[in-house]
């Protein structure tokens, strides 16, 4: 009777063995959540302040209330999105050079976590407006961070931060939608002397 307990148990353990190893395991497929983009809409940001610009429609000018933030400092939230952009702004006083060295060097700060870092040139001589496009790859803090300058008075510089933990995969669409409205900025900028 011991020995039919024990063959009963034993076949029973193979055959659930057996049967669980017949179909091959399928992977749970990994996806984001949709992201829906809305249409591009500009608006001109028109201030006293020493420089006006096109931004988005779906963003908010808001000013920057930080404690060290400057006069003239202000941040474009996409609050459909969780981000915003960080835009400063400095007058320029014989120290043109100091300030391109050191935005160039914040951008280049995150080369820790990033994959590559792209830069992208802008020039704009009937505006008087140059400047640079830092777009960085991989899970940095800032994927994209911009300066502007009319290289005698005006200096401006902006970085887009996320409120959320960076996953570059997941944001990629988003980044690439605030990105073109960066560059729509930078083209649009107008110096206010």
């Amino acid at each position: 009777m011991q020995l039919v307990k024990r063959f009963v148990l034993v076949a029973g353990a193979i055959a659930l063995f057996v049967a669980g190893c017949s179909q091959g395991g399928t992977p749970k497929p990994r996806g984001f959540f949709r992201i829906d983009l809305p249409e591009k809409e500009y608006v001109f940001l028109d201030t006293t302040m020493p420089y006006g610009f096109e931004y988005p429609v779906y963003g908010r000018i808001e000013t920057d209330v930080s404690r060290s933030a400057e006069p003239h400092w202000i941040n474009l939230y996409f609050p459909q999105f969780k981000a915003r952009v960080h835009i400063s702004y400095k007058e320029v006083d014989d120290n043109l050079y100091d300030l391109l060295e050191d935005n160039i060097r914040f951008a280049y700060n995150h080369v820790v976590k990033a994959d590559a870092i792209e830069e992208m040139l802008f020039f704009d001589e009937e505006k008087n407006v140059y400047g640079m496009l830092f777009e960085i790859k991989g899970d940095a803090a800032s994927p994209v961070q911009f300066l502007v300058t009319d290289s005698a008075r005006h200096f401006l510089r902006g970085s887009l931060y996320f409120q959320v933990r960076p996953n570059r995969d997941s944001l990629n669409p988003v980044i690439d939608f605030i990105t073109d409205d960066v560059i729509h900025l930078m083209e649009t900028i107008k110096w206010n002397d």
